[in-house]
């Protein structure tokens, strides 16, 4: 098997064509679009999601084949539920060839491309690539953050240029669809004041990495995020030095035979991390007595 370098080299690559193609689907008219949208458990597929999955699938397992990895996507996991998808003996790659697709119908530009090698149930190696922004974040393990674009690639590390913050001064970037009652509940009751409506788990991450925001929150209700959603941005968040944990300061697990993340997570760029795992889960309480 070829060393991660290696992989993640095939992985940016990957992940700029695929930024690539969504872009195009992007700026045709929304009428070309919305010819391809379908509905699977209320929430819309496009045609291009199907072309990116296939597209990454096909590219990936072309460089590197299928004896050594497991390959899931957003788009193919149902056809997969008869494979054992969590054994540990494999590497696995868990795809999100767009994730904030709701986003990318009603062109807010905030969608993202998603590729995540995993092993032993945490994220090794990740790309996160941004459309619209042209920019695409990757990351290994150990091995640090980097944001490339088509000119050069910088590594990314989080710091405090404002270490005498308050809480009510922090910025919460937060989701335009996905709410809940618990979630509104929390959000109203939290010191921190300031809202900033982002889509995809992805460009939410890389608002944190560009410090234009400082945490992000999710509490799972009815549905709960899937692996997809979050493998590849918890690693380019915490490889810049930022958190990703739920509110009891458990790590995230992927490819566990259950592709949802239940509970409440919490992300941030590390600052006043503990601190805001500890009000959320006082303020919830308050909420279920």
């Amino acid at each position: 098997m070829k060393d991660l370098q290696e992989i993640l080299a095939i992985a940016r690559t990957v992940g700029w064509g695929a930024a690539k193609i969504l872009h195009s689907y992007y700026h045709q008219t929304a009428a070309d679009l919305n010819l391809g949208i379908e509905y699977k458990q209320n929430e819309p597929v496009t045609i291009a999601d199907i072309a990116v999955s296939q597209y990454i699938l096909e590219q990936l397992q072309s460089a590197l084949g299928q004896e050594d990895f497991i390959y899931i996507s957003e788009e193919t996991y149902q056809s997969q539920l008869n494979i054992d998808l969590s054994s540990t003996s494999k590497w696995v790659w868990i795809i999100d060839p767009l994730d904030g697709t709701r986003d990318f119908i009603e062109k807010t530009g905030d969608y993202a491309v998603h590729i995540a090698l995993v092993k032993e149930n945490r994220t090794i190696l990740a790309v996160v690539a941004i459309p619209e922004a042209k920019k695409l974040y990757y990351a290994t393990k150990d091995g640090g953050t980097f944001v490339e674009t088509h000119n050069d690639s910088v590594p990314v590390q989080l710091s405090f240029t404002h270490k005498n913050q308050r809480l009510e001064d922090l910025i919460i970037v937060v989701s335009r669809s996905h709410r809940n009652q618990r979630l509104d509940y929390l959000l109203q009751n939290l010191p921190c004041r300031h809202q900033k409506a982002v889509g995809s788990v992805g460009c939410k991450i890389a608002t944190i990495l560009e410090q234009q925001a400082d945490l992000y929150i999710s509490l799972s209700g009815k549905s709960a995020p899937k692996d997809w959603d979050i493998a590849a941005p918890e690693l380019i968040l915490t490889e810049a030095g930022g958190k990703f944990t739920h509110f009891d300061g458990t790590i995230l697990e992927y490819n566990t035979g259950d592709i949802n993340q239940w509970g409440s997570l919490l992300a941030s760029n590390g600052h006043y991390h503990e601190k805001l795992c500890e009000e959320a889960k006082k303020i919830l309480a308050q909420l279920e007595t």
